[in-house]
């Protein structure tokens, strides 16, 4: 039984892995291609170093952020791509409750569930 518990433990784990090298590198990935993308569509206008301009509204909250990539805007691209880096750990923690309930670990699901939903009230609410 502790043999084929801690061969659970072990698959969980590089499952785990995985589920982070893959959030990592498609996000990554997504980023790079915004990045070309905005290249292309401004790499030749002059930058003004004078005055500072943050994100325009359209990229400040998720909904809007999403929009703009479905609409193939150069910087919701990459402001999506910066989500979804943002969204791996969280994705880490969610599937760490699931691998806590297969486990029967209660303690640690309800503490688990706990951080999962800081985490997405502080993202949710800025």
């Amino acid at each position: 039984m502790a043999q084929s518990q801690a061969w659970g433990d072990k698959r969980f784990e590089v499952m785990m892995g995985r589920l982070l090298r893959f959030g990592v590198i498609f996000a990554a990935a997504w980023v790079l291609a915004g990045g070309i993308h905005y290249l292309v569509q401004f790499g030749g206008a002059t930058p003004d170093y004078k005055v500072f301009r943050g994100e325009p509204g359209g990229l400040r909250h998720p909904r809007e952020i999403i929009h703009e990539a479905i609409h193939l805007d150069a910087r919701g691209l990459i402001q999506l791509g910066l989500l979804l880096l943002i969204a791996t750990p969280v994705a880490r923690v969610a599937f760490s409750v699931i691998g806590f309930v297969l486990e029967k670990d209660w303690m640690y699901v309800v503490i688990t569930l706990i951080v999962l939903a800081l985490l997405v009230y502080s993202l949710s609410s800025s």
